[in-house]
């Protein structure tokens, strides 16, 4: 009997990876079995496509891939941009002033294949300097990025796909207001926490986390990526599940026939799942397909 389901979609930090980045030995085999029985499988993320490159190796990811929280659409082997979300020019403008007022750079990400590069860093003219963190993950996996003084100076504003910022979960969530404010209505505005290393984790304040705050067009969801590759392949929504943890994936969850919360989902998310699956650290996805193939979900 052929799977209930056509297409997975599956977010990658808090879904597939565990707490140290990787992909478990069981979740790459559950992967595997997926795709054997006609499954496609879709990585969901809120990554960039540079920035999730080596996991789609890892998993010799083939199907296409969502980035940057839904606001692009790749083929993980050619790169190649198959669709995307751009953000109309004003909202940036006004984004990168109002993150700007709060002394911190904006974080401008573009769609690579056409820019060329990854992020315009705008530091505005009192020069600010992006936080440690930041720095260390565009270090690490070799982000490619641009840095301007002024918004004017960008040389492609026609393929901006988010604006964002990375700071203390506090003020992040004062930025977050603010920015819902000046853009209500035209933008989708969130923050999480942030992916760090453990060097960065002991310098955390006590009572705050790092976040990550990020802006896209109001028709940018993880859900909306999802839908344009179903109807390209001609899948029916009931035909999709889908499986993360973070407010990103709310969209998708309640979006796809089936929605599956990992059990360390923040709780829209679980309210929102039709299923539970084990954490991120137990083979959540596993647990998942297993359930997928066998028909019980």
């Amino acid at each position: 009997m052929p799977p209930r389901y056509s297409l997975l979609a599956i977010d990658l930090d808090g879904t597939l990876l565990d707490k140290d980045g990787r992909v478990s030995a069981r979740n790459l085999q559950a992967l595997l079995q997926a795709r054997a029985a006609g499954i496609t499988t879709v990585i969901c993320t809120g990554r960039g496509l540079v920035e999730s490159a080596h996991i789609m190796s890892a998993i010799d990811q083939r199907d296409p891939v969502v980035v940057a929280g839904g606001a692009i659409i790749a083929d993980p082997l050619t790169r190649r941009t198959i669709h995307r979300f751009a953000i109309n020019q004003a909202l940036v403008a006004r984004a990168v002033d109002r993150l700007l007022a709060h002394k911190h750079p904006a974080l401008v990400l573009k769609d690579p294949a056409e820019a060329g590069y990854d992020y315009l860093v705008v530091r505005g003219h009192e020069r600010l300097t992006l936080d440690p963190v930041t720095q260390w993950w565009f270090d690490k996996l070799q982000v490619r990025t641009r840095t301007v003084d002024h918004l004017g100076d960008d040389e492609h504003p026609e393929h901006t796909v988010r604006v964002g910022a990375c700071g203390l979960s506090d003020a992040l969530a004062r930025m977050k207001l603010d920015l819902a404010e000046a853009c209500a209505g035209k933008a989708c505005v969130h923050h999480f926490p942030a992916v760090i290393g453990q060097e960065h984790a002991a310098r955390i304040p006590r009572g705050q986390s790092l976040h990550i705050l990020e802006l896209f067009d109001i028709g940018a969801t993880k859900w909306s990526a999802i839908s344009v590759i179903a109807k390209q392949m001609n899948i029916d929504p009931a035909r999709i599940a889908a499986i993360g943890d973070e407010i990103n994936d709310e969209s998708m969850i309640k979006g796809a026939g089936l929605g599956i919360a990992m059990a360390n989902a923040v709780p829209t998310v679980r309210d929102a799942a039709n299923r539970h699956t084990t954490s991120n650290n137990e083979d959540g996805v596993a647990h998942a397909i297993e359930h997928i193939l066998s028909s019980n979900w």
